[in-house]
């Protein structure tokens, strides 16, 4: 004799789940998973910074003189680059979640927590100073949002570890080009 087991449908799946509540494992596991609005907010705070944070070093590789000048500026070509690359994985993180990431202008103007660059040119010492704010600041988002989103999903958490890692130890190598012999880290 056989038996024979049925999977719910997305329809039955979906009735079994109140309004505003989380998929369970096993929904998730029937219709693969799907980002709750709270990780898909979270997430868009981080794409956000990232997106912005690419910008703004744009502005201070273009505009950044004085002493310092071209390992500075070579420097600001990694932090760009690892930006955007970490933008771009997030937003097709968030599409694997059947999550939209948001990555238009006007959004990212006023949703980023990254205070606003200043114009025209920027001396290399401001700069140093100016770029490791803004790195602190992304990574601030990405450990204030971690912990609820490891708890949804660890595979999104990874990333922003990640990306933690990597813009930390930036705002230690930038942060040290202002720093001298003696004198205490801030």
């Amino acid at each position: 004799m056989t038996t024979t087991v049925e999977r719910p449908t997305s329809a039955s799946a979906k009735a079994t789940q109140p309004e505003g509540s989380k998929p369970t494992k096993r929904q998730n596991a029937e219709r693969g998973f799907k980002a709750s609005e709270q990780l898909h907010e979270n997430m868009q705070k981080v794409l956000v910074d990232l997106i912005e944070l690419h910008i703004q070093g744009k502005q201070a590789h273009w505009n950044v003189v004085g002493k310092n000048f071209r390992d500075l500026h070579l420097q600001l070509d990694e932090i760009i680059e690892s930006a955007r690359e970490f933008s771009d994985d997030l937003a097709e993180r968030m599409r694997a979640l059947h999550a939209t990431p948001d990555g238009r202008s006007d959004t990212v103007a006023e949703t980023t927590t990254l205070p606003e660059y200043p114009q025209g040119e920027v001396d290399t010492a401001e700069t140093v100073d100016l770029v490791t704010q803004r790195l602190e600041a992304a990574v601030h988002t990405m450990r204030e949002v971690h912990d609820d989103v490891d708890e949804e999903d660890p595979t999104t958490a990874d990333l922003l570890h990640g990306f933690i890692t990597a813009l930390e130890q930036y705002a230690w190598m930038v942060s040290a080009e202002n720093r001298r012999v003696g004198s205490a880290a801030e």
